[in-house]
């Protein structure tokens, strides 16, 4: 997939979802996805295309769509564009449940506190690595 593409897809999702397409793009490099990907969870669970979306989204998705979670699942893992999308999505319905970025930002990964805060501080740290956070001094 082409770099190009893929971040005017980060722009259209992050515009759509009303959520910073800087922090879609360091999710992104934190999660280190591909198109077609495909990684199992020790829950039983897997994590899908660039964004690593969890399949625990695909009931409601597959609903939202009006298709087969089957179709739902091969679309989120090959479909670059509907991935980052998803992905953008699912950090709206953090947003609006917390009220807080920080805190949907923790809850993209986990609701439990060791591992949401953990993937934050990463997300984060790649953020200001790329230029895509400023800090303060």
């Amino acid at each position: 997939m082409e770099v190009k593409i893929l971040a005017a897809c980060m722009m259209m999702a992050a515009q759509s979802h009303d959520v910073p397409p800087a922090l879609l793009a360091g999710i992104y490099r934190a999660e280190g996805g591909k198109v077609g990907q495909e990684v199992a969870n020790t829950n039983g669970s897997y994590d899908l295309g660039p964004m690593q979306i969890n399949t625990i989204w695909l009931p409601e998705l597959s609903q939202q769509w009006g298709i087969s979670e089957e179709k739902t699942h091969e679309i989120v893992r090959d479909d670059a564009c509907v991935n980052v999308d998803v992905a953008a999505w699912i950090l709206r319905k953090h947003l609006n449940e917390t009220h807080d970025l920080s805190k949907a930002l923790e809850h993209y990964h986990s609701r439990t506190p060791k591992f949401g805060k953990k993937y934050k501080k990463r997300v984060l740290d790649i953020m200001k690595r790329y230029g895509l956070l400023k800090t303060r001094h």
